[in-house]
């Protein structure tokens, strides 16, 4: 058993976890944030993006244990005071959904990239989601969402 420590969501958490927990099983099971969602177990999907430090990270390719002392943001955290984070909302008023299931992972990995690229063109966007898989739109509208909230941010 390991010993963590760390903070989700602006909140400290304590916790003592099996060596072999994922930090996607820990948000999901033990916290019960269950906006991260578990897609592939491969580290290919990218449903369970969240981040780590600021900075996109795979849940399903990290050990709980790695994550100690580190600041961890899920979907659930990025709306504040009861407004959606804009990339939310340009997914929700461009329909850049359909199931929903890849949605969390897409709009953390969004956020990530329109930090270190605010204005991206459309050759960007789909560079940066390659590690994202979506079944169901075909990419055009999470497009357009992500260079909405671009120009919203």
């Amino acid at each position: 058993m390991a010993a963590i420590s760390l903070t989700v969501n602006g909140k400290p958490i304590r916790a003592e976890v099996e060596d072999r927990t994922l930090l996607v099983h820990f948000l999901r099971e033990h916290l019960h944030l269950t906006g991260t969602h578990v897609g592939c177990d491969t580290s290919q999907c990218g449903a369970c993006v969240v981040h780590v430090n600021g900075r996109a990270m795979k849940s399903c390719t990290m050990f709980v244990a790695q994550a100690d002392g580190e600041e961890i943001v899920t979907v659930e955290g990025l709306s504040g005071e009861g407004k959606l984070h804009p990339v939310q909302a340009a997914f929700q008023e461009h329909h850049a959904l359909q199931c929903g299931f890849c949605t969390p992972g897409m709009i953390m990995t969004a956020v990530d990239m329109l930090k270190r690229h605010p204005h991206p063109d459309e050759e960007t966007i789909r560079r940066e989601l390659e590690g994202n898989f979506c079944r169901c739109t075909g990419y055009l509208n999470i497009i357009k969402a992500i260079g909405a909230a671009s120009r919203a941010i």
